[in-house]
């Protein structure tokens, strides 16, 4: 967005109030979804602070001919990828239930409906997506997040992740039919 570049431009030339209007804007849609890449809570909001850290500092190197959305979920997913590299996390099958029972719930959302059953009907259906969601291998869950919760199109996802953005369609895909699958088992 234009807007966006004008902040960035500010921001550069030393008025911080400008780079705080970019947290404000990116903040919500950047913690969902390292939100859910990451499923918890407390580590979510302490790396979606490194990703602001992180975007602040590399500010000199944004290019104003790219959307600034992409460049930043960019840095979030390349930083993401930096942290489970640093953790080693263990393969897991899609399959496999939790370990533990009493896991964490996942991040919750909240609900712009105004019924109360509305709201619980809802908040059954995330709840189900949320489970689903977990149980998906992380690459494909990232992408659902970006595409179907931040809502960002094929051609930013594909341009974040340096991938055609026929693999990216594929690839979102496979991870709803995945997602439908698991939900259809928990019927």
């Amino acid at each position: 967005m234009h807007e966006d570049k004008e902040l960035v431009k500010k921001t550069l030339s030393g008025k911080q109030e400008a780079f705080e209007m970019i947290v404000q804007k990116y903040q919500q849609p950047l913690l969902n979804y390292i939100g859910r890449t990451v499923g918890e809570y407390e580590l979510a909001l302490e790396l979606t602070q490194d990703v602001f850290i992180k975007t602040f500092s590399s500010l000199y190197s944004y290019r104003p001919r790219y959307k600034f959305s992409t460049w930043l979920y960019k840095i979030a997913s390349n930083y993401i990828i930096d942290y489970w590299r640093k953790k080693k996390i263990k393969a897991f099958s899609i399959d496999q239930q939790p370990e533990k029972e009493d896991s964490p719930p996942p991040i919750q959302i909240p609900s712009k409906e105004t019924s109360i059953y509305k709201k619980y009907e809802l908040s059954e259906i995330k709840g189900k997506i949320e489970t689903a969601l977990e149980k998906i291998p992380l690459h494909l869950r990232e992408l659902f997040v970006w595409r179907h919760i931040n809502e960002l199109s094929y051609q930013e996802i594909a341009e974040i992740k340096d991938l055609p953005v026929g693999t990216i369609k594929n690839r979102v895909f496979q991870a709803k039919e995945l997602i439908r699958k698991q939900m259809e088992d928990m019927r």
